[in-house]
């Protein structure tokens, strides 16, 4: 299991839900199939609504520039 996977399952077994959306993003950004990054990138944008992120914007629109969600 790698330091990220450690660190996103303490997170979801603190409910803190502010760290997933850090937690989700830096998945993202390192996985290693678009597929994956999309995948991460949707709970990212899921869990920054959810707390009103600021990143929920900027997240919004890598999913708009990757064609995982409508413009």
């Amino acid at each position: 299991m790698t330091d990220l996977q450690e660190r996103l399952l303490a997170a979801h077994a603190a409910h803190d839900h502010r760290a997933l959306v850090d937690l989700y993003r830096e998945a993202a950004d390192t996985a290693n199939c678009p597929d994956a990054a999309g995948f991460y990138l949707t709970h990212a944008y899921v869990f920054a609504l959810e707390q009103d992120h600021p990143a929920a914007a900027e997240l919004r629109a890598r999913l708009v520039r990757e064609g995982r969600e409508p413009s």
